[in-house]
């Protein structure tokens, strides 16, 4: 019996030191998993967490991790943290790192943003974080804004686009046309950035101002000894209200004398003038000639109503007889008298004479 005990004691030792080792299998390898996981996650973020850490960005690992669970591109969040701390613009401006995460997630172009933000700073430009996210949201590149409010540009007017030889065409108050070239030299205005009209809108309005410029000037001749007096005129019109840029300076870069507008405008008028004249005088040709034509139907109907009087002649000369009212010696008397004037009409030259024989 005291064998049997012993033997039963032994296997339940056995049990469980078998239960135990168990145990320590499953427990071993939950310890293996998460130091692999850990040495996952610190092979793939340890880099980054160094470059936080060293540079004072303020990103811990566990908000590395987060990053990558809320599909943040890490690299980028950490790179532009880095460069806002190192360039002294996070003790400006609220810049923390759910700021640029939300700029990034709404498909903001963050290291663009952090650049123009230094830049400006570095030019004592001022601009926050708040503009230039909300400029490069909508669209427009804030860096190269930056820069050109730093280095202005110079747009060429006319648009180069539109040929090479294209030009603005303006005319003198003397009628001579002037075609010019001009250069303007802008900075951006990040204030109007953001709804501010663009480039094409400023040439517009500076080919607009150059024409009107011109327009004002009585002779061609002022304006090629003063070319400057187009600028100044253009610059006091204020062009660039509600646009994206501040015009420092418009230059005429050429300006040529073209057709004499004024000459061809005249010899136009005098044509079309010439013209009018002709028609009436054609009408009124027109209407002396249907006069005319009325006068010999007139004629005609006269001399008609005359052969008829005439055809009435013979009749009252046969009526006379009966009547007894013309006797023979009368008739041949008026004869003699009708046979006289056409002598004498003849003889005078008068050609012959109409009288009827009777």
């Amino acid at each position: 019996m005291t064998s049997n005990a012993g033997t039963l004691n032994m296997l339940r030792g056995l049990d469980l030191l078998a239960a135990n080792e168990g145990y320590y299998l499953v427990g071993a390898a939950v310890v293996c998993l998460a130091a692999l996981v850990f040495f996952a996650i610190f092979v793939r973020y340890f880099q980054l967490w160094i470059q936080c850490k060293m540079t004072g960005a303020g990103i811990t690992l566990l908000d590395l991790i987060m990053m990558s669970f809320r599909k943040v591109n890490t690299p980028v969040i950490v790179r532009g943290k880095i460069m806002s701390v190192q360039a002294g613009l996070t003790e400006l401006y609220p810049i923390t790192t759910r700021a640029l995460e939300a700029h990034f997630l709404a498909n903001g172009n963050v290291p663009q943003v952090i650049q123009a933000l230094i830049a400006a700073h570095r030019a004592n430009i001022p601009l926050d974080w708040q503009t230039a996210a909300a400029i490069d949201l909508a669209g427009r590149n804030i860096l190269d804004a930056v820069r050109t409010s730093v280095y202005p540009k110079v747009i060429d007017c006319p648009d180069p686009k539109s040929g090479p030889d294209a030009v603005l065409s303006a005319v003198c108050g003397d009628g001579i046309e002037l075609r010019a070239r001009a250069r303007v030299t802008v900075r951006t205005n990040l204030e109007q950035l953001v709804g501010g009209a663009t480039e094409e809108t400023v040439v517009a309005r500076v080919g607009q101002g150059i024409v009107q410029a011109i327009g004002k000037q009585s002779s061609y001749k002022i304006v090629l000894a003063n070319p400057e007096l187009i600028s100044e005129t253009v610059l006091e019109l204020g062009l660039e209200k509600h646009t994206s840029f501040e015009i420092v300076s418009i230059d005429i870069a050429d300006i040529d004398v073209g057709d004499n507008i004024g000459a061809r405008l005249q010899a136009d008028q005098a044509e079309a003038d010439t013209r009018v004249a002709q028609a009436k005088a054609e009408q009124k040709r027109a209407e002396m000639f249907a006069r005319e034509q009325e006068m010999l139907a007139q004629v005609q109907e006269s001399r008609a109503k005359v052969v008829l009087a005439e055809a009435e002649v013979p009749k009252a000369i046969a009526a006379s007889f009966r009547s007894g009212k013309l006797g023979l010696m009368d008739y041949y008397e008026l004869n003699n008298v009708q046979a006289d004037t056409k002598m004498r009409s003849a003889i005078a030259g008068d050609g012959v004479g109409t009288a009827t024989r009777v």
